[in-house]
C-alpha cells in the first residue's frame, strides 16, 4: 500500500535505518500472511507496495528506563513539557530519514502543532527545511491513492504562515486532478478508513484556501461513500477495510482496529475545523463523531487507553499508543469545541493523556505503538514509530488547550 521513498535528507545525523546496518526490511501492509481473505483484484496493487519500516521506528530490545521526570498533572506546563520531551527524541533520531510518506506526513502535523503549542520553532522549522528540500512536491506515482496525498496537510499549514504560491501549488493541482477524476463516481476510492486521515484533511485545506466549494463537495462525496462501505451502524466503529466484515476477535467479538478508528477520528477533526457551519452535511458528520466518542469512551480500558483490537482487550497485553493518541485527540477537540460534553468526556481524555504518558521512556522514547499494519497486532513495550509520535503531539496540543480552559 506504500511506496519508498528513497532520496534522504542531507543531514550528518545518523538516521534508524543505519542502526541496523543499512538493511531496507520491505514489508506489506496487507496480505494473505496476515490471515485474513485476499482484498479484491482492484484492491491488490495498492495492497501490497512496500514501505520500508526502519525509516519510520524501531523496537529495541532494551530502551533503557521509563521517563520518571513528567508529571501527568492537567497543566499547560506540564503538558508542554512531555510534548517537547517526545519531539526533541524524535525529531533527533527520525530527521535524517524525512521522507514523503504517509508515516511522516502524520508526524509534520504533529510536530506544526507542537510548535504552535510549545511556541518552539525547530519543530515548523524542521517541517519547512523538509518541504523546501522536496520541493513541495508531493509523491505523484499511485495517483489517486490518498496516502500519497498525506503531505499535503503540512504544505497547506505552512502555506498559511507565509503564502508563497509555490508552497501550495503542487497540492492544489493534485487536487484538482482528483475532483475531476473521470471513473465511476460511485467507485469506492477510500477503501480503507485510514483514508480518511490522508486525503480530507487535503481537501478541505484547499477550500479554506481557495473557497471553491469543488473541493470540499468532492470530499463529503467520497466520505459517504466510504462510510456507507465500513462504518458500522450497531457498533458505531470503522471496518478497517471490507477483508474484516466477517473476521472475529478471540472471543467472538468483531474485529476493529484502534489505529484506523483513531485515523477516522483524526480525519473527522479537521471536517468538523474547516467545514462550513452551514453546509447541508456537516450534521452527519457531527453525529458520526458523537457516535464514535461515545463508544471509544464506552470501551476505554482502565488503563486510560485502547487496545490494539478494540473489542477484545483482554487477547493484547499492551495498549497501542498511536490508536490511543488519535483517539485522545479527537475527543480533546471534541470538548474545546463544545461538540462533546466536557463533564463526560474530560475525564476520558485527561485518563488517556495520563495513561499515553505512562510509555515515555527516560530519553524521550514514545514506545508501545504498533508497527505498520492494517489489522489488530502485537508489539514491543518499546515500538516506537513516527506516525504514533504525530498523533501524541497532536492529542497534546489539543490537552493543552484544554487545560488551559481549566485555570
Amino acid at each position: 500500500m506504500f511506496s519508498i521513498e528513497k532520496t534522504p535528507l542531507p543531514f550528518s545525523r545518523k538516521s534508524r535505518s543505519s542502526k541496523i546496518l543499512g538493511i531496507l526490511i520491505l514489508v506489506t501492509l496487507v496480505g494473505p500472511s496476515f490471515g485474513a481473505q485476499a482484498p479484491s483484484p482492484a484492491h491488490k496493487k495498492s495492497a501490497i507496495t512496500p514501505v520500508d519500516r526502519n525509516a519510520a521506528g524501531d523496537a529495541p530490545d532494551d530502551p533503557g528506563p521509563l521517563a520518571t521526570n513528567l508529571s501527568t498533572a492537567i497543566k499547560p506546563k506540564a503538558i508542554s513539557a512531555a510534548m517537547k520531551k517526545v519531539a526533541d527524541w524524535e525529531l533527533t533520531v527520525a530527521e535524517p530519514s524525512f521522507n514523503q510518506e504517509w508515516t511522516f506526513a502524520a508526524l509534520y502535523d504533529g510536530l506544526l502543532a507542537a510548535s504552535t503549542t510549545t511556541h518552539d520553532a525547530k519543530y515548523r522549522n524542521a517541517v519547512l527545511h523538509m518541504a523546501e528540500h522536496f520541493d513541495w512536491q508531493l509523491l505523484d506515482k499511485r495517483f489517486p491513492h490518498a496516502d500519497d496525498q498525506a503531505l499535503g496537510q503540512a504544505y497547506l499549514d505552512l502555506y498559511v504562515a507565509d503564502r508563497k504560491p509555490e508552497r501550495m501549488a503542487n497540492t492544489k493541482a493534485i487536487m484538482d486532478r482528483l475532483v475531476v477524476r473521470q471513473d465511476d463516481p460511485n467507485k469506492l476510492l477510500w477503501w480503507w478508513c485510514d483514508a480518511l486521515f490522508m486525503s480530507p484533511p487535503v481537501l478541505l485545506r484547499t477550500y479554506a484556501m481557495t473557497h471553491d466549494h469543488k473541493y470540499l463537495d468532492y470530499m463529503d462525496h467520497e466520505w459517504w461513500l466510504t462510510s456507507a462501505s465500513l462504518y458500522d451502524q450497531q457498533e458505531h466503529l470503522y471496518f478497517r477495510d471490507s477483508r474484516y466484515f466477517t473476521q472475529k476477535q478471540a472471543n467472538g467479538q468483531k474485529l476493529f482496529w484502534s489505529r484506523g478508528n483513531g485515523w477516522v477520528m483524526g480525519g473527522l477533526v479537521n471536517v468538523l475545523e474547516f467545514m462550513p457551519a452551514d453546509y447541508p452535511s456537516r450534521a452527519k458528520y457531527v453525529e458520526q463523531f458523537r457516535q464514535m466518542a461515545a463508544k471509544l469512551a464506552e470501551i476505554q480500558s482502565p488503563d486510560g487507553l485502547w487496545r490494539s483490537g478494540l473489542l477484545d482487550p483482554d487477547s493484547y497485553e499492551l495498549p497501542e499508543v498511536s490508536g490511543s493518541a488519535f483517539i485522545t485527540y479527537g475527543i480533546a477537540y471534541g470538548i474545546n469545541h463544545h461538540i462533546l460534553d466536557r463533564a463526560k468526556y474530560e475525564p476520558v481524555a485527561e485518563k488517556a493523556w495520563k495513561g499515553m504518558l505512562s510509555h515515555v521512556y527516560a530519553d524521550g522514547r514514545l514506545g508501545s505503538i504498533q508497527p505498520i499494519d492494517g489489522q489488530p497486532g502485537k508489539f514491543k513495550p518499546s515500538a516506537s514509530y513516527v506516525y504514533g509520535v504525530g498523533g501524541f503531539l497532536l492529542a497534546g496540543s489539543e490537552m493543552h488547550r484544554l487545560a488551559e480552559s481549566k485555570h
